[in-house]
């Protein structure tokens, strides 16, 4: 603040023309550098990030399913399919009607689990490596830095952030969430002991993880102490009764010895130098709290059910990681326990309130908020994070209940339903849905996806103008109108329609149109100056407007890959692979057979021609009994890799582990699936590398 003679200083030297002194400059303009911070190749301008200059743009979500009742005002939980990126500039810039106006500045509890980078390896299922994380260095840390930024404007002003990172990067970030959320706002580092002691050759054991602790303001944030259960040793100290039986043990009133002074007086014939003032002490003695000692001391009285237990530390070690044996195992790579989730979600946030994970993985953070009567948005870019999820909250009311809330006995069930929620896709749209719109319902989907601005009614000389992009005028091809699907755009229509309102129009005019619809090879069709640019639906990418080629949301084809990390930003449309495949019975066996598999893309990324079973990244199989709209609840799963007859060779290999995979499959005759299964009928989802799925259901027995 300047003071009133400062003020008057500068304000004369502005009306007299003359230069601000140098010591003021400072005061009107504080250099806002910070102490220090991490500089390295590729860091983005945090004003890109939050922008669409970082070519990452807001995009539509689309409905898969709704599993439960809520009606179209009511919250949903949302669980997304998609790079986790671009669905959270999608929340920032706040613009699609599932979220408007109801996520940003409103999430109380950000909980991410990245992977660790710099060929961190984890141990799946019998020993196998789980994964490798392939982004290193700065990569990694630009990779997380950039969200970071939008989930510190998705917080609430009294909202937090928690991150889980291991040894490897932990002090890198640590500097990172300094510069984003402020050096002032670190309110904690936890450090998990996530399991006993272990010999690794070479080096002192490593047991455990690191959780960033910040808030968004650390002068106001919501928190609640947590407590850990007392020790054996701490509980042999209430070994006193009273007559009503409860355990007590007595602590000291005298404040010698203590900082900040005491109250001096004489109570009960005893003078001394008190903690608490005399009418405290009174209130202690009519309450029964007072102990007198064999020598006349006087001490309060402490009963063990009125101690919540020992205020949790930064240190915990008393929460086991998912083994083998876990009830809440779901078979799923790096799978954080309950507990540990549960604990910060106790901590920082009250009920109804907003968490939200965007690497939501095997869904632990989610079940964590919904058996805490938590809101909850969770994102991953994995169909099997995706299906693994859906399939432990279709199944929460059978699994352990949280004995933090209402006296629950250990062993006790959750016993509820799950509340409502929705699968949404992001940068991956079924066409036949998109197609099947109404005009509103098109319209709204389209000018979501092109970022094209409603100006409501507009028509110029007869023709409807239906929105803006960028200051120039929209048409939107009225697909919707069957009588318009078997025409085409081509130079007769874009002719005749500039000899409509090409006078009126600006050097550019966008024409939004399925692909199918648009006879143009070239992406404008020039005429009298006026470029007619198509926006094609799939999406094509224009050069003039986007410089960076999208890449497809990459499924793994085994274990290690599950958890790699890479952005998938953009567009590209459901192109359901084409599948044959029957059931077949060895001696009391079921297995699948499947003969065909090729994924609607006539090329990879690298532009070679994709052959038979090369593009299969999973099999996923449900066990039921019946056909219907039953969400599709997960029984177990295949990678690729681990239908290969081979796989026992692949060792021998020194090829790169996808380009294995690949060059097996492209050899297979045919892939048999074991079904292990007490059911009449499986449904089968069978997944590509670029996340396309086609689901199909099966008679074992008639």
């Amino acid at each position: 603040m300047l003071d009133e003679s400062v003020k008057a200083q500068i304000i004369a030297c502005l009306e007299n023309g003359e230069a601000i002194p140098e010591e003021y400059k400072t005061l009107l303009f504080p250099i806002n550098n910070k102490e220090y911070e991490l500089n390295y190749f590729g860091k983005m301008r945090k004003e890109d990030i939050l922008s669409d200059t970082d070519e990452v743009n807001s995009i539509p979500f689309q409905l898969e399913r709704t599993i439960g009742d809520a009606s179209d005002d009511e919250w949903r939980n949302l669980l997304i399919f998609g790079d986790n990126l671009q669905i959270l500039k999608s929340l920032y810039f706040n613009q699609d009607p599932l979220i408007a106006d109801r996520v940003k500045g409103k999430v109380k509890l950000v909980y991410i689990d990245p992977p660790f980078s710099l060929k961190q390896e984890f141990k799946g299922k019998k020993g196998e490596k789980a994964y490798a994380d392939k982004v290193k260095g700065a990569e990694f840390v630009e990779f997380l830095r950039r969200r970071l930024i939008i989930l510190k404007e998705l917080l609430a002003d009294d909202g937090s952030i928690f991150v889980h990172l291991d040894y490897r990067k932990n002090h890198y970030i640590k500097v990172v969430m300094d510069e984003v959320f402020g050096e002032a706002n670190f309110i904690n580092e936890i450090t998990w002991k996530r399991t006993s002691a272990h010999n690794d050759a070479g080096k002192f054991g490593i047991n455990t993880e690191y959780i960033l602790f910040y808030a968004k303001n650390a002068e106001n944030y919501t928190w609640h102490q947590q407590y850990a259960e007392y020790s054996e040793k701490h509980l042999k100290r209430y070994r006193r009764k009273d007559k009503d039986g409860r355990h007590w043990t007595d602590s000291p009133l005298t404040a010698k010895g203590l900082s900040g002074g005491g109250y001096t007086y004489t109570y009960k014939g005893v003078e001394g130098l008190w903690r608490c003032p005399e009418s405290t002490m009174k209130e202690y003695d009519k309450k029964g709290l007072l102990y007198i000692t064999k020598t006349g001391g006087i001490r309060i009285k402490k009963y063990l059910d009125e101690l919540k237990g020992t205020p949790l530390q930064c240190l915990w070690d008393d929460i086991d990681p998912v083994n083998s044996q876990s009830k809440e195992r779901a078979n799923y790579p790096t799978q954080k326990p309950e507990e540990l989730i549960e604990r910060i979600i106790l901590s920082v946030t009250n009920p109804g309130d907003i968490v939200l994970d965007c690497f939501a993985g095997s869904g632990t953070t989610l079940v964590a908020a919904e058996k805490l009567n938590r809101k909850w948005i969770g994102c991953d870019i994995g169909k099997l994070s995706i299906y693994t999820i859906q399939k432990r909250l279709l199944e929460i009311k059978r699994s352990k209940a949280y004995t933090s809330l209402e006296n629950i006995s250990a062993n006790s069930l959750y016993g509820k339903d799950v509340n409502p929620f929705s699968v949404l896709t992001a940068g991956l749209y079924d066409l036949s849905k998109v197609f099947s719109m109404d005009e509103g319902e098109y319209k709204k989907f389209v000018m979501s996806l092109f970022d094209i601005e409603d100006i409501g009614q507009k028509n110029i000389h007869g023709v409807s103008i239906d929105g803006e992009k960028k200051g120039y005028y929209v048409k939107i091809y009225p697909y919707w109108d069957e009588k318009f699907r078997s025409a085409d755009i081509d130079e007769e229509y874009v002719e005749e329609l500039h000899k409509h309102i090409g006078s009126s129009l600006q050097d550019r005019f966008y024409i939004v149109a399925p692909a199918t619809c648009v006879a143009f090879i070239n992406d404008y069709y020039e005429i009298d100056g006026v470029k007619y640019y198509f926006l094609k639906i799939p999406y094509q990418v224009i050069k003039e407007l986007h410089s960076n080629s999208f890449k497809k949301l990459k499924q793994p084809q085994n274990e290690k890959e599950i958890n790699d990390l890479e952005n998938a930003i953009g567009f590209h449309f459901i192109r359901q692979p084409e599948v044959e495949s029957t059931i077949v019975k060895k001696e009391k066996e079921y297995f699948l057979k499947i003969t065909k598999f090729l994924s609607d893309y006539d090329y990879d990324e690298d532009g070679e021609i994709l052959k038979n079973f090369e593009s299969l990244s999973m099999v996923l199989i449900d066990n039921c009994n019946k056909e219907g709209n039953v969400p599709f609840n997960m029984s177990e799963y295949y990678f690729a890799e681990d239908l290969l007859d081979n796989k026992k060779d692949s060792k021998k290999d020194n090829k790169k582990d996808e380009e294995t995979v690949r060059e097996k499959l492209k050899k297979c005759k045919h892939i048999l699936v074991p079904i292990n299964s007490n059911t009449n009928m499986v449904k089968i989802v069978y997944i590509d590398i670029y996340g396309n799925e086609f689901m199909e259901t099966k008679i074992l027995e008639e």
